[in-house]
């Protein structure tokens, strides 16, 4: 089955992001999802989700924020990410379907932060940075619990921002990926490899899509 695969810039209030369009032949839902404060839509569970969701009636937009569009090597304040994900909404919501508003890492937190305000329909946390490494203190637990909409976390279970035993008690789902870094990668002594980790990630998150009504 052939898949299409366009690109678009929108304006926001924080400049122009970039949309990459992933589209399902019969799509249901459409999963919104941005990179991190490190990186961009090259990430590999990204890629990984872009292939595969389609082929389950979900369209995937990999959004790039403004600042990464920008050539910026650093993200800014959470408040400029929120406005930036908020400018690109308007886009998103243009093809009637409903949106799973996700990210990876600070993408998450943006995520969790503007579901409700935004009418999200449910909320993917990739990598929830619950605190920065070593500061546990530093808890980031309330913008995941204030998501207010179904929320799936898909977390490494090395995670220096957070393992999956750290998170608290809520009302979302958590997938762990053992062994798994923050980015997902898994060394190479463990007993699964990396493909394996990254499909534990597109499995789960097509199950969980699929669940969504």
């Amino acid at each position: 089955m052939t898949k299409e695969i366009t690109e678009e810039t929108t304006e926001t209030d924080a400049g122009p992001a970039r949309i990459t369009w992933h589209r399902a032949g019969k799509p249901r839902l459409l999963l919104a999802v941005s990179h991190g404060a490190g990186g961009g839509i090259e990430a590999r569970d990204l890629q990984a989700l872009a292939r595969v969701l389609p082929e389950h009636g979900v369209t995937v937009a990999l959004i790039e924020q403004p600042w990464r569009v920008a050539g910026k090597k650093v993200a800014p304040a959470p408040k400029t990410l929120d406005v930036g994900w908020r400018g690109i909404w308007p886009a998103l919501a243009r093809p009637g379907l409903p949106v799973i508003s996700g990210g990876r890492s600070a993408g998450a937190r943006v995520a969790c932060r503007t579901a409700v305000e935004l009418g999200a329909h449910a909320v993917l946390a990739l990598s929830f940075p619950l605190h920065p490494p070593g500061r546990p203190e530093k808890s980031r637990a309330g913008e995941l619990l204030g998501a207010g909409v179904p929320t799936l976390v898909v977390q490494g279970g090395n995670d220096p921002f957070g393992k999956p035993e750290e998170f608290p008690a809520g009302s979302y789902e958590l997938i762990e990926v053992p062994y798994g870094d923050h980015g997902f990668a898994v060394p190479k002594r463990a007993p699964l490899d990396q493909d394996q980790a990254v499909a534990i990630i597109t499995d789960g998150v097509a199950r969980w899509a699929g669940s969504l009504e």
